[in-house]
């Protein structure tokens, strides 16, 4: 469940994984591999922390990968009918 912040919305890493359409751990690979930046909003325990904008920059990045892993995924949040 998203979370807000001093007004800001923020997501878990398996939340924002599952809105970009890739799997957590095709996330933390790309990360290690230097394909995309790390976030840089952590909760106290230091867990990522992901925003909106994370998440349209984690979707670019698969689309132009072309590796989702539900192809059925939208870039809108309407359900597919």
């Amino acid at each position: 469940m998203p979370r807000s912040v001093n007004g800001k919305t923020f997501y878990t890493t398996s939340e924002a994984c599952e809105r970009a359409g890739i799997g957590k751990s095709t996330f933390l690979r790309w990360v290690k591999a230097g394909i995309i930046e790390d976030v840089t909003h952590a909760d106290r325990r230091g867990w990522r922390l992901f925003t909106e904008e994370d998440i349209n920059r984690i979707k670019a990045e698969a689309s132009r990968i072309g590796c989702f892993l539900n192809p059925r995924l939208t870039t809108s949040d309407e359900p597919n009918q």
